[in-house]
């Protein structure tokens, strides 16, 4: 049985499709990514390589107060760029809930 390997375009998890997931899912229909649980929308789905999502929203968990939110373009505009010790860029956002504040590793969009 193929599968078929899409990465997360938040946070870089491997999300694997069976041949039977793919035969269940239409145009419309959401994935959850299980990692960071953002939402992406199947957008084209023809059979082997011809598969597409959208990204619908960007969710987190907040480390200190364990809430979940979604991350919007605004927040992600508002909260300053910086290195993470490992020298990756990290976001250094804030939660809406309890105002901590933590660096958000961003995955690179291609194309």
């Amino acid at each position: 049985m193929a599968t078929l390997e899409i990465d997360c375009p938040i946070c870089a998890e491997v999300l694997e499709l069976t041949d039977q997931d793919r035969a269940e899912l239409q145009v419309g229909d959401v994935i959850v990514c299980s990692s960071c649980h953002s939402e992406m929308e199947v957008t084209r789905n023809d059979g082997g390589e011809d598969f597409e999502l959208e990204l619908l929203g960007a969710m987190t968990t907040c480390l200190n107060c364990d809430e979940e939110f979604e991350v919007t373009a605004e927040m992600l505009q508002a909260a300053p760029m910086t290195r993470a010790q490992d020298g990756v860029e990290v976001a250094l956002m804030t939660c809406p809930h309890c105002r901590a504040k933590f660096e958000l590793e961003l995955a690179d969009e291609e194309g």
